[in-house]
């Protein structure tokens, strides 16, 4: 597993977080670290804990050449990072709903009879959404996740971009997935910064909240 920076504080981690856009090219990420990033970002919570994100990630030169004429002016992102993370909502997630349920049993987290009650109820839930109602579910479950990455990253030492400026109708296509199944919610570049990024301003809390 690789060392993650255990000493940079929570503050460190969440609010030096900033968007960068150009990475050092000389930098590439391993499967295995990527893969470690990934799984630690899928603690993320999930409705009925379906999971409904799915990664594709883009890079080689030949798939980022596919990926760059799709990310309209996200370009430099491209061309640097170590990699761009595809981040898509599986509308039929429900299918893995018993191998989900069936691993909470095997490790003592459920027992079994919560798994079956949960699951009969669950599943033609699940299958009776509209297309709508799961777009909605998928895209705000997959976007946990895809927050839970960008955080995660700056522990391992990496910087991070989210990108929503991307021609939607044709990514899942691009990647060889079926995009009536799979539903494009985020781009997430990744790798070393080569700047520092733009500091930005936020409204004010008050002036977002009201309290009943």
């Amino acid at each position: 597993m690789t060392k993650i920076n255990e000493t940079s504080s929570f503050s460190e981690m969440v609010f030096g977080r900033k968007s960068v856009r150009v990475y050092d090219e000389t930098v590439k990420i391993s499967h295995e670290e990527m893969l470690e990033m990934i799984q630690e970002s899928t603690t993320a919570p999930s409705s009925v804990n379906m999971q409904p994100w799915r990664f594709v990630v883009v890079e080689s030169d030949e798939q980022k050449a596919k990926l760059k004429p799709l990310i309209r002016f996200n370009t430099r992102q491209n061309d640097t990072s170590a990699a761009m993370v595809l981040i898509f909502g599986d509308m039929q997630c429900y299918e893995l709903g018993e191998e989900i349920y069936n691993q909470a049993v095997e490790e003592g987290k459920m027992p079994a009879e919560v798994r079956d009650q949960q699951l009969a109820a669950i599943i033609p839930y699940y299958k009776n959404f509209t297309r709508q109602q799961m777009n909605d579910v998928v895209k705000i479950d997959a976007s946990l996740a895809a927050m839970q990455l960008m955080l995660v990253a700056r522990a391992h030492g990496y910087e991070t971009n989210p990108i929503g400026g991307f021609e939607a109708d044709l990514l899942a296509e691009a990647m060889g997935l079926d995009k009536e199944r799979y539903v494009p919610v985020m781009i997430v570049s990744i790798g070393k910064a080569a700047e520092e990024g733009y500091t930005s301003v936020r409204l004010a809390a008050d002036k977002v909240t009201e309290f009943k």
